[in-house]
């Protein structure tokens, strides 16, 4: 933008097709009247439209919610809902706490924005294929493959889950599901032979439903604060400042400083 031409022209004035309030009268919602027309959606299913537009069927809302309550781990070591924990030791407020975990869980390498490119990675490698090239030459001109491999444990146990569910709905075919299966057959045949992790797998089944990365970066954003409130609250309920405390003498400094005396 040069000029001010832009914030002339929207200065007192934004338009929108997202919706509006009319004081003391209505709420409309993408053209829709929220209070009237969709009153009776679920909190996820109004949280979906107001991503994407769109209206999806009961069992792909069953899935999506699905998706949301297998990764739910109130596990304080994990290193969102830490930062939710600390929040509690140190007698933080709640929305502290879990507004800076999720601003955790948009990690590069674990969180949403790994989500955005293992999606990005699957429809682009599948419109590749529908184009004639072939999976493993893909693969293999890829050095990160976003959506595989997880610390600590090979297997995701959150994968068998879900993809029971998605059998029992009729959902395991869709060509993204079973291209992140073809992906991780030619990884296993790697050195370092990364298995599939839920945010690959997850990013495949979004797809499948017609999500794009954005869209499914914006539906993930919630998705792990079932796990994180009860690690608030478990450190807000014990002794103020216990949650993992660590001495001084099990660091083992390496650096080239030499040790340093407070004065305060």
């Amino acid at each position: 933008m040069r000029g001010p031409e832009k914030l002339l022209e929207n200065e007192n004035h934004w338009e929108t097709r997202m919706g509006g309030w009319f004081a003391g009268e209505r709420v409309v919602y993408r053209g829709q009247d929220l209070h009237v027309d969709l009153g009776d959606m679920s909190w996820m299913e109004l949280h979906i439209y107001g991503i994407t537009g769109r209206r999806f069927t009961q069992t792909q809302l069953e899935v999506l919610n699905a998706i949301w309550v297998y990764c739910s781990f109130p596990e304080p070591r994990i290193w969102p809902n830490r930062m939710a924990a600390l929040a509690g030791t140190a007698r933080s407020t709640g929305v502290s706490g879990i507004g800076a975990a999720i601003a955790m869980a948009e990690a590069n390498l674990y969180g949403r924005r790994a989500g955005i490119r293992a999606m990005d990675f699957l429809i682009k490698t599948s419109n590749r294929i529908e184009e004639g090239s072939k999976l493993s030459e893909i693969v293999d001109r890829v050095p990160v493959v976003y959506g595989y491999g997880r610390p600590i444990s090979k297997i995701d146990e959150r994968i068998s889950h879900l993809m029971r569910k998605l059998k029992y709905v009729g959902m395991d075919q869709g060509k993204h599901v079973l291209l992140v299966f073809e992906i991780e057959k030619i990884l296993l045949e790697r050195k370092n032979k990364l298995h599939l992790n839920y945010g690959g797998f997850i990013a495949a089944v979004a797809a499948d439903m017609g999500f794009t990365p954005r869209e499914f970066y914006l539906f993930s954003i919630p998705m792990l604060i079932a796990g994180m409130t009860p690690c608030f609250i478990d450190a807000a309920e014990k002794y103020e400042g216990t949650f993992f405390p660590l001495r001084c003498n099990f660091i083992d400094y390496e650096g080239g400083i030499a040790r340093r005396y407070w004065n305060g």
